[in-house]
């Protein structure tokens, strides 16, 4: 007998940089040069003594069991650190810093821990492929936002705020915009604040630091409430999500 899959596969594709890359690998053969700006995969090797320190580090005896589910202390109160050297933002690295595998699972939890099926999710337009493919297969509802490069890429917020939102859940901002590397502006999270209040926002930025091998991804929890509380409290919540390699 022949297992059927979840009905919820049905709306699995093939991700979208799958398919780039086979074409890229494809048109290489053929001889052609490319430049690959597709996924932001490092060109250049970490350093000497970040390499020089993975292989110290993997040659101690007690450093290959399983990580804590929260990550080590030490990896979380750096990010607390670089957080607050770079952003002037204070975190708690107990209680606001969770390393994950990567962007695509941070995406995936937070879908699944607030969208039930049928709700809303904003997504831009242009903007990354997976909030699409998570929103697909939780069975959430996916409503594009356009982007204009008229109006520097951010959301129309008066379109958005005139449409219907009752059924809106959850919205999706990315900056620096991807793919055209828009930043975003303390102006537009405000008015994002004054939006809609049973929206929950989660405020995407990625962030290149010494070595291309590491990527930290921050997905910042912005609560739209009733109370229209000060954007620094709304801001409040924050994941850090620790990437090698990609």
């Amino acid at each position: 007998m022949k297992v059927k899959p979840a009905k919820r596969t049905n709306s699995v594709k093939e991700y979208y940089f799958s398919q780039k890359l086979r074409q890229i690998d494809q048109m290489r053969k053929m001889g052609a040069d490319i430049i690959n700006l597709g996924i932001g995969s490092p060109d250049q090797p970490p350093s000497n003594n970040t390499i020089r320190r993975l292989a110290e580090e993997a040659s101690k005896a007690d450093a290959h069991g399983y990580q804590s589910y929260i990550g080590i202390p030490d990896l979380r109160k750096a990010f607390a650190a670089w957080y607050k050297k770079y952003f002037r933002v204070e975190l708690d690295p107990d209680s606001e810093i969770l390393p994950l595998m990567g962007s695509k699972e941070g995406i995936m939890h937070i879908s699944m821990a607030f969208v039930n099926q049928r709700d809303d999710v904003l997504i831009p337009d242009p903007g990354y492929p997976t909030y699409s493919s998570v929103t697909n297969l939780i069975g959430g509802n996916i409503k594009y936002y356009d982007l204009d490069e008229k109006q520097g890429w951010m959301p129309d917020l008066d379109k958005l705020e005139a449409s219907d939102l009752s059924r809106t859940k959850l919205m999706w901002i990315n900056y620096p915009h991807m793919p055209t590397g828009a930043l975003g502006s303390l102006k537009l999270f405000r008015n994002l604040s004054d939006l809609h209040s049973d929206i929950i926002s989660f405020f995407a930025t990625i962030t290149r630091i010494a070595s291309y091998s590491i990527m930290i991804i921050s997905v910042s929890c912005l609560l739209l409430v009733p109370e229209k509380q000060h954007l620094n409290s709304i801001l409040s919540v924050n994941h850090i999500i620790w990437q090698a390699g990609e």
